[in-house]
C-alpha cells in the first residue's frame, strides 16, 4: 500500500533503493540489526522483475507455481511485514527516486506521480543501490513487429497479468533467462517450438570449478532442460533469430546458425511459424544513479558495466553501497547473499565466513556466466540498411553506419548527437548497447544522466537540489 510522502525529521540510518532480492534482503537485515531504515521502490508490490507476482484482484491461486525459489521471497516479504508493523522499516511503494545528492546525510528525491505534490524526499546516512537491471536488445530485422516482445517481458506478462504474448512462441537470444522464460512460458500451455540460443555453452567448460561450487545452480539449469524435454522443446545452439516476419502481427521467423563471431553463416537459414517471439541477450545493470555521481565501474565479462565494490560491497563514494545486479547480473541467490552482506557492513558487524563464502561462489558463477554468454561482434551482420536500431527516434542501421564510415563518429555520444539515436522516451535504454557496437565503441561506457526517470517539470521547479 503506498505510503505518505512526508518524512521524519531525523535521518535514517540507512535507505534501500529497490525492494528486488537484494534490496529486500539488505533492509531486513539492517532492521534485525537495530538500523532505521526506508526501503524504496518504483512498484506497488515487492520483489522486484525476479519475484513479479499477480496483483492480489486477479485472484492467483498459486502464484509461486510460475516462480523458482518462491519460498526465499516469501520468508523475505514475511520479514519485511514485520517490519514494517514494528516501525523498524518503512517501505515507500511507487516511489521511483530519479537523483541523489551526496553529503553526511544523503537526500534521496522520488517522484510518485504526475502531480506536483506527488513526490518526496529521504534522507539518510547511507544508501544501498538495489535498482537491478533490464535487458540488452540486438536489434534484427522485424523487431518492431506487434508480437516480439523480450524475454523478461514476456515471463512478466505472464507473472504479473497471468497473460501469453502468444500461442506459439520463439524462445530466443543468449544466456540462462532464454530457459527459465522458456520453462514457465510450457508450464502456463504456450507452445514453445524452439528455445534458440546464440552461444554453444562450451564456454562454461573453462570453469568445471566453478560449476562443481555451485551445485544448485547445475541442478536448476537440469530442472529447467528436463521440463522443455518433456513438453517436446528443442534447443537450438549457435544460432539466432535474423529475421522477423509479418504486416500488423509476427507470424514467423528466420532462424540461421552462427560462426564462432556470431556472424550469419549463408545457406543455414530455415524458417519457423509463431505468432509471439521472446528475445533476449541477457541483462544490463540499472546503474544510472550511481554514475551521475562519479561512481566508479567495472567491465563485466560479457561486456556490460558494473559499479566497482569491495569486499563489504562500499562503492567508490563514501556512505554508498550496491548488491545484486547493480555489482553484476548473477541471479536472485547472489542478489539476496549480496544484500544480507552489505547490511551488515553497513551495520558495522562482522560477516559470517558462511556467507561470506556463498557470496563469492555465486559471484565466481554469475562472471563465468557472462563469460559464456558474451555476444560476438559479428551479429551486426544480420542488420539491414532499413533496420531501426532506436526505436524511438526511428533511427536505422544505415545511418548510423554512415555517422561513423562517412562523417567519423567514434563512439556513441558522438553517433547519438549526429543521429538523434538514444535521444527518445527510454534513453538509449533499448538501443544503447546496439548504437555502441555499430559505432566500434571499444571502452564500454556506462549511462550517465541526471535524471534517473521521467519527471514532471513541476516537481523540478519544487526541488530544493544543494548540489
Amino acid at each position: 500500500m503506498p505510503t505518505s510522502p512526508s518524512e521524519p525529521s531525523d535521518p535514517y540510518d540507512l535507505a534501500v533503493i529497490g525492494a528486488g532480492p537484494a534490496g529486500l534482503a539488505a533492509a531486513v537485515t539492517a532492521a534485525d540489526l537495530g538500523l532505521s531504515c526506508a526501503l524504496l521502490d518504483a512498484g506497488p508490490r515487492p520483489g522486484g522483475q525476479y519475484y513479479r507476482h499477480p496483483a492480489p484482484g486477479l485472484g492467483a491461486a498459486h502464484p509461486e507455481r510460475l516462480h523458482h525459489g518462491w519460498s526465499a521471497f516469501a520468508a523475505l516479504s514475511r520479514r519485511l511485514d514485520a517490519h514494517t508493523r514494528a516501525g523498524r522499516i518503512r517501505y515507500l511503494t511507487d516511489h521511483q527516486v530519479w537523483t541523489a545528492e551526496r553529503g553526511e546525510v544523503w537526500t534521496l528525491h522520488a517522484t510518485l506521480g504526475p502531480a506536483a505534490d506527488d513526490r518526496a524526499v529521504v534522507r539518510a546516512r547511507a544508501v544501498l543501490l538495489a535498482t537491478g537491471a533490464y535487458e540488452r536488445q540486438l536489434p534484427f530485422p522485424g523487431w518492431t513487429l506487434p508480437g516480439v516482445v523480450t524475454a523478461g517481458g514476456a515471463q512478466a506478462m505472464l507473472k504479473a497479468g497471468l497473460v501469453l504474448p502468444g500461442r506459439r512462441i520463439v524462445v530466443a537470444g543468449s544466456g540462462p533467462l532464454l530457459l527459465a522464460a522458456a520453462s514457465s512460458l510450457v508450464s502456463a500451455g504456450a507452445e514453445v517450438p524452439v528455445v534458440v540460443e546464440a552461444t554453444s555453452y562450451l564456454g562454461y567448460a573453462k570453469g568445471l570449478g566453478t560449476l562443481a561450487a555451485n551445485p544448485a545452480k547445475l541442478v536448476e539449469g537440469a530442472q529447467h532442460g528436463a521440463k522443455l524435454l518433456r513438453y517436446g522443446v528443442r534447443l537450438r545452439r549457435g544460432s539466432a533469430v535474423v529475421e522477423a516476419h509479418g504486416t500488423d502481427r509476427v507470424t514467423g521467423v528466420t532462424v540461421a546458425r552462427l560462426d564462432r563471431d556470431w556472424r550469419p553463416v549463408p545457406g543455414t537459414e530455415r524458417r519457423i511459424a509463431c505468432d509471439a517471439v521472446a528475445i533476449g541477450h541477457g541483462l544490463l545493470p540499472q546503474i544510472e544513479l550511481a554514475t551521475e555521481l562519479g561512481a566508479e565501474t567495472r567491465e563485466t565479462p560479457d561486456g556490460t558495466v558494473a559499479l566497482r565494490v569491495d569486499g563489504g560491497l562500499r562503492t567508490s563514494l563514501p556512505g554508498l553501497w550496491a548488491a545484486g545486479e547493480t555489482c553484476g547480473v548473477g541471479g536472485a541467490d547472489l542478489a539476496i547473499a549480496e544484500g544480507e552482506l552489505a547490511a551488515r557492513t553497513i551495520a558495522g558487524k562482522p560477516v559470517p565466513a558462511a556467507l561470506r563464502a556463498r557470496r563469492d561462489r555465486r559471484r565466481a558463477f554469475a562472471e563465468l556466466m557472462a563469460a559464456a554468454h558474451r555476444p560476438g561482434p559479428g551479429w551486426t551482420d544480420w542488420l539491414r540498411a532499413d533496420t531501426d536500431v532506436c526505436r524511438c527516434e526511428e533511427v536505422p542501421a544505415g545511418r548510423i553506419r554512415e555517422a561513423v564510415e562517412v562523417l567519423g563518429a567514434g563512439d556513441a555520444r558522438t553517433v547519438k548527437l549526429l543521429t538523434r539515436a538514444g535521444m527518445g522516451w527510454c534513453q538509449g535504454r533499448m538501443c544503447g548497447p546496439a548504437v555502441a557496437c555499430l559505432a566500434k565503441d571499444a571502452v564500454p561506457r556506462a549511462d550517465s544522466r541526471p535524471l534517473a526517470c521521467p519527471v514532471p517539470l513541476s516537481q523540478l521547479a519544487r526541488a530544493d537540489l544543494t548540489d
